[in-house]
């Protein structure tokens, strides 16, 4: 399994490129760091700005950690704001993208990762600000909930987090775009079959010819 979380982070980060400002969420949006290209500047809803890897070990600074709590390094012309700072560059709409996970999507694009029905509420956090502030939402998940179901709906049956604000979704299995027309696959990973991604999803998916 944690092979697999690797796989979603190398495949996400490739997608950016140096001058792109980018907001890691919790679990395996976190890991999307570790393989990030030069001059792509991370952006934490807690006030950092530019920050880098996990240290190398006994360099750990206690104080730079990110919004998930994890010990980060700050690169050559990082800066540090209060969280109030760090929501104003989200709500400008100056974050290229956001990456976060998600206990279901749907094929419209919508989001629910805050509350289970019956559970303990958490808070949404700064969820709804990233999700409608980013130039590009990107959701990076296990394709499907520990008791097997799919986490990819026709329509999302939990509460929402933000409606239709979804454009990638990136599983172990491959990367699907929510277009107007539905949810289209992109890419298959290596091994993946069509009938393997069909099975696995509730959504209807839209393949190339």
């Amino acid at each position: 399994m944690a092979d697999s979380k690797i796989l979603i982070a190398q495949k996400i980060a490739s997608f950016f490129k140096a001058g792109d400002v980018v907001n890691l969420g919790i679990g395996i949006p976190g890991l999307v760091r570790e393989y990030i290209v030069d001059g792509v500047q991370l952006h934490a809803e807690n006030g950092l700005l530019g920050y880098g890897g996990s240290p190398k070990p006994g360099e750990e600074e206690p104080n730079y950690v990110n919004a998930g709590g994890q010990i980060v390094t700050l690169l050559p012309g990082a800066s540090v704001s209060d969280s109030a700072g760090a929501f104003a560059l989200v709500r400008s709409g100056k974050l290229t993208a956001v990456v976060l996970g998600a206990l279901q999507v749907d094929s419209e694009g919508s989001i629910a990762n805050w509350s289970i029905p019956g559970g303990r509420i958490m808070g949404m956090g700064g969820a709804m600000d990233l999700v409608s502030g980013a130039k590009q939402v990107i959701v990076a998940m296990e394709h499907n909930a520990k008791n097997g179901t799919s986490k990819i709906l026709d329509v999302c049956t939990w509460p929402l987090t933000g409606y239709k604000v979804v454009d990638i979704i990136v599983t172990e299995l491959g990367v699907f775009d929510v277009t107007p027309e539905g949810l289209m696959v992109r890419e298959l990973f290596e091994g993946v079959t069509k009938e393997d991604v069909i099975k696995r999803t509730e959504a209807k998916l839209i393949f190339k010819a």
